[in-house]
């Protein structure tokens, strides 16, 4: 993994050099914002690498790893070193380029970590952990993170983002507005949550109308504490015709303590998606949709170690039409916003990006309004990110990419937007050298900057 890792042709390498230190913008990340604020230092090498990282969970869990050196009480060397072992048999797992880009840009190591160099790299790094020059802050400094996005609920009181932003940290930390639970009727923990939304925005929450006024006191919140975007998780049903009335009387009758089928949960989110979508266009935010997870199948572990533990997988549900009506109920009223598709199952990738050229039209001169996202989660490797950038190119235009995020709750994450960026220079340069574009290197070097920043700045409002 040297300095010509995945860059197979000159070309390629010409251009990973215009892109290799421009800033990263950041637009989807689950990181904390109180830990930047108060600019936590980690204790070692396990807390700051394995606590809260499902995607190394799994991976550890699949090398036979027990529980108690998951996420159990176990000591965390004993955790670091069976994740050394782990690593040294992840042959093909992005997870094996991710661990060593970040040893080598963090804490110089280019060594390989297993279980024979797992204590060296253990007492070198922890050393190095103890230095305030690596505390959170110093972290997305190293990286030259310019712009980073946090995901946040509507009733959350941004407390953490305000404090950041009067402290004067350079490096801008905004809110995304994630609704999931406003929009969640099926889960049985619905009713609570409305209340918690009307605590927080001031108002009686008694039909879809007055939540809908709540949504949109908060997303002004919001807005005013910096907010560019927001973000919705769509796992099942989530567009069915309906009518206001019939979707106020579903509302009305999950408050009252009864449960509704996936069809009645599915109107009531197409309906909701549709209302916020129009308000996120007339307030100029991005409109993120992360669709086809399938989440906590494991029952005994749900119950044992609670959500986001690495029991979540890719679901292999059929939405296109469900997709196209949502698109269009806004798109109607020209007030469709500016709108990104993940999919989680890759089957779903040419599908999203031919979907996305449906609604592209506007007057405003926006490039790629609605655009096929970045590879995600069980997409984010070396093949989902050549079929992303092959997609994007076959169907539509990858020259109005907004680029790639980390989707991330490790301050440690972010050469992943390295590992984007060699990527997508070696297929640009592939197709260069193949003779199937023109080497203009003048042209190529200003696209490639803005595949990976200059985009997303002028899309995103940065």
């Amino acid at each position: 993994m040297d300095k010509d890792f995945l860059l197979s042709n000159e070309t390629a390498k010409a251009l990973f050099a215009e892109v290799k230190d421009e800033p990263i913008i950041d637009f989807h990340n689950h990181l904390n914002p109180q830990e930047i604020y108060e600019d936590k230092c980690f204790d070692n090498m396990a807390e700051v690498w394995l606590g809260g990282d499902h995607y190394k969970w799994r991976a550890m869990r699949a090398n036979g790893v027990s529980e108690k050196l998951i996420t159990g009480d176990g000591a965390p060397f004993d955790k670091f070193v069976a994740w050394a072992d782990t690593v040294q048999n992840l042959i093909g797992n992005p997870l094996y380029h991710w661990t060593h880009l970040e040893l080598q840009r963090y804490f110089g190591i280019t060594k390989p970590l297993s279980p024979e160099s797992a204590k060296e790299i253990w007492d070198e790094c922890n050393s190095k952990l103890k230095q305030k020059d690596y505390s959170v802050r110093n972290l997305l400094k190293m990286q030259n993170v310019s712009v980073l996005c946090t995901t946040d609920d509507p009733a959350d009181s941004l407390e953490w983002h305000k404090k950041i932003r009067e402290d004067g940290f350079e490096i801008k930390v905004l809110p995304s507005f994630r609704p999931e639970k406003a929009i969640g009727i099926e889960k049985d923990e619905y009713k609570d949550y409305i209340e918690r939304l009307a605590d927080a925005s001031g108002i009686d929450i008694v039909d879809v109308d007055s939540l809908l006024v709540a949504l949109e006191k908060r997303l002004k919140f919001f807005i005013e504490n910096g907010c560019k975007v927001s973000d919705h998780s769509l796992e099942s049903t989530f567009f069915v015709d309906t009518t206001h009335d019939e979707v106020n009387e579903l509302f009305k009758k999950k408050l009252s303590g009864a449960a509704l089928d996936e069809i009645e949960a599915g109107k009531f989110r197409g309906y909701m998606l549709t209302q916020l979508g129009r308000q996120y266009y007339k307030n100029g935010i991005v409109m993120q949709l992360h669709i086809g997870a399938i989440r906590n199948n494991s029952t005994r572990f749900h119950k044992l170690i609670g959500v986001d533990a690495g029991f979540d997988s890719l679901n292999d549900f059929n939405y296109a039409p469900q997709l196209s009506a949502l698109l269009n109920a806004m798109d109607i009223y020209g007030e469709l916003p500016k709108t990104i598709l993940y999919c989680l199952n890759p089957k779903d990738t040419e599908m999203l990006a031919a979907m996305a050229g449906n609604f592209c039209s506007n007057e405003e001169g926006v490039k790629g309004k609605v655009q096929l996202g970045a590879a995600w989660w069980f997409c984010d490797h070396k093949n989902g990110m050549e079929r992303q950038i092959e997609a994007m190119s076959d169907v539509g235009l990858i020259s109005t990419s907004v680029g790639m995020l980390t989707d991330s709750r490790s301050f440690l994450s972010f050469p992943r937007h390295e590992l984007y960026r060699r990527i997508l220079c070696n297929k640009i340069g592939t197709w260069v050298e193949n003779g199937e574009y023109p080497k203009d290197m003048e042209y190529l070097k200003v696209l490639v900057k803005r595949i990976c920043g200059t985009n997303a700045a002028e899309y995103f409002r940065f």
